[in-house]
């Protein structure tokens, strides 16, 4: 311990002063740099956050396009699509098809008519101004 702080003694002045210098340009370095790596660090932390999120809505995606497939693939879907879609019946139905009477016409259903009101100019104005009861 000794001899270190007999070297620094030994240090003339002007010597110590660039040392000191040099010291703090170092430590200015540093302290850049480890900015530097904070702003990284936090720009990584909410990139990491973005994508948990993305992979969770992608799981919870996933997890109903496979329960699709299991419906799409099972025994009902194709009942269900036999029956709705392509009007199928299975040995021991009957079919029911609705038909409309024959000679009936239909009737339109009556819009009502708007009628216009005119004002005169006057009747204008005096809504304008004084609002509208």
């Amino acid at each position: 311990m000794k001899t270190i702080l007999e070297k620094i003694k030994s240090i003339h002045w002007a010597d110590r002063r660039i040392i000191m210098v040099a010291v703090i340009v170092v430590l200015v370095l540093l302290m850049m740099d480890f900015n530097n790596r904070m702003v990284n660090m936090l720009q990584l932390g909410r990139q990491e956050k973005q994508l948990n999120t993305q992979v969770a809505a992608l799981q919870q995606t996933k997890v109903k396009i496979e329960a699709q497939i299991a419906y799409a693939t099972s025994d009902a879907a194709v009942e269900q699509w036999a029956r709705e879609e392509n009007r199928l019946v299975n040995e021991g139905d009957y079919p029911i098809i609705i038909m409309a009477p024959s000679g009936q016409i239909p009737t339109p259903t009556p819009r009502p008519v708007t009628a216009k009101v005119m004002l005169s100019n006057m009747q204008i104005w005096k809504e304008l101004l004084f609002g509208g009861n």
